[in-house]
């Protein structure tokens, strides 16, 4: 499994939403973007700062668990669970069963989505202009 860790520093982050943007871009569905799998809350004045909420990729995932065509799968090589789609018979038992809500519905094709770490090079991180997410 991947060495590589996700980190996440709110204090870091200022709400600007380009990791949304960076996201929904890198994963296009007919040439559009597509659910952004990343989110940056705005939190309200006087700080005024964002906090980034992402797919913990956890180890013992609820939304694996709750998979009953085992769609849901660790990449050994990211780290990432991801879905594969071949399996997947959009149930969405596993967008129920994420306590974090970090499996979305994608609007385009109502089918599942959620972080991918995009194949092992989060874009979200590579754009991030404050340093706030890194993937080391």
């Amino acid at each position: 499994m991947s060495s590589r860790i996700y980190y996440i520093y709110p204090e870091k982050c200022t709400g600007c939403r380009t990791c949304e943007l960076s996201c929904a871009y890198s994963h296009t569905i007919n040439g559009q973007p597509g659910v952004p799998r990343i989110h940056a809350y705005n939190t309200k004045p006087p700080l005024e700062k964002g906090i980034p909420v992402v797919c913990l990729q956890c180890d013992k995932a609820a939304c694996v668990e709750a998979c009953p065509t085992h769609a849901l799968q660790r990449n050994m090589e990211t780290g990432a669970i991801e879905v594969n789609y071949s399996l997947c018979i959009n149930c969405h038992a596993c967008f129920a069963a994420c306590p974090f809500g970090n499996v979305l519905v994608e609007p385009i094709t109502n089918r599942v989505a959620k972080c991918d770490l995009c194949k092992g090079s989060p874009k979200c991180v590579s754009f991030c202009p404050t340093g706030a997410l890194l993937y080391k």
